[in-house]
């Protein structure tokens, strides 16, 4: 190949693992989102609520199979992650409107630094920014906090952790992992 011909770009999804929000708790939080009545932003599907861990980005169609027998041998929490979404937030640099824990749970930041640890050696993860759990209710929100009819108070109850790929503005499951040690 010449040094002016770009190499072949080979097959790739864009994963990442999240805690997924289970229906009863999506359907609640969609609820408190539509009293907001907000008029700005990109609103996330419900379907779409979750808790991201690590975001990898591109990987490569190939690497997905190392990718799961990483993840599968990452230290877990020995039971469910109770997460409570007690804050309403906008970030405004990422243009972002959230609900976050006010006190993650310790093993929370413990499960998405051993995954981002054991990505490490496949060549993802390393870019991973300072982990802050949220879950995104809209994007591209160009406005202040909106004010709320009432405290969120949500519990998001996880006792599995997946990759998922995002494709489109949809998100599919590919693999999970229990919450019950290893």
């Amino acid at each position: 190949m010449s040094p002016s011909t770009p190499e072949p770009q080979l097959p790739q999804k864009r994963l990442f693992f999240a805690l997924p929000c289970a229906q009863p708790q999506r359907k609640a939080i969609a609820q408190w989102r539509r009293e907001l009545g907000l008029r700005n932003g990109s609103p996330v599907p419900s379907e779409n609520f979750h808790l991201t861990l690590l975001f990898l980005g591109a990987v490569e169609l190939d690497q997905i199979e190392q990718v799961c027998q990483a993840a599968a041998t990452v230290s877990r929490p020995q039971s469910p992650l109770r997460i409570t979404l007690d804050r309403f937030e906008l970030w405004q640099r990422n243009a972002l409107l959230m609900l976050t824990p006010s006190q993650p749970p310790k093993a929370l930041g413990q499960l998405a630094y051993a995954l981002q640890q054991a990505l490490l050696p496949l060549g993802l993860g390393a870019e991973a920014k300072e982990f802050r759990p949220h879950v995104t209710l809209s994007r591209r929100f160009n406005s202040t906090l909106p004010e709320s009819p009432s405290e969120p108070e949500f519990w998001l109850k996880c006792d599995y952790f997946a990759l998922f790929e995002s494709h489109q503005g949809r998100y599919r499951e590919i693999a999970r992992w229990p919450l019950d040690g290893i």
